[in-house]
């Protein structure tokens, strides 16, 4: 680290503290040429993969669309906010373990519909009906019938979420 004062590269660490719940760290420095002291943060850069739609394009993933998405499915719905908060957190942090700079569309979705379908069923039809492009109201029995399906499994198997 470059002290700010002189800018020697010699500098000396005399504290580090957690702040910001953990997420960050707090670093007291002295620097060994001009015996100047300062401070500096610490944190984690955590990049979001871009996301490639199908068409090809490549964008920068948008959180807020992302909120925006599961709001709207949610819209109505007895799901607190702090649950679409974690929803959000999780999708981003299955993202970002992907360990790829890159991520298609069609994986964002089927995370979100994942998400969704732990929270709240009736979100997560309205979601996959707009996501998969429903044409009738039999597209809508074929996914319920298949929820019920995965459910009874679910059951049967005991690895239920809820």
């Amino acid at each position: 680290m470059h002290c700010p004062f002189c800018g020697a590269d010699d500098t000396k660490v005399i504290d580090s503290r957690l702040v910001a719940e953990g997420d960050s760290v707090r670093r007291r420095r002295e620097c060994q040429a001009c015996g100047e002291r300062f401070t500096t943060f610490e944190t984690a850069e955590l990049v979001m993969p871009r996301v490639v739609k199908s068409d090809g394009t490549r964008e920068p993933f948008n959180e807020d669309k992302l909120r925006r998405g599961l709001t709207r499915a949610l819209e109505k719905r007895p799901v607190s906010i702090e649950e679409i908060e974690s929803a959000i957190n999780h999708i981003m942090h299955q993202l970002r373990s992907t360990g790829e700079r890159e991520v298609p569309s069609r994986d964002v979705g089927e995370a979100v519909m994942q998400e969704l379908r732990k929270i709240d069923a009736v979100a997560y039809v309205r979601f996959a009906s707009v996501y998969r492009d429903f044409q009738d109201v039999s597209e809508f029995q074929d996914e319920i019938r298949r929820m019920k399906e995965t459910a009874k499994l679910d059951r049967k198997s005991g690895s239920g979420d809820s």
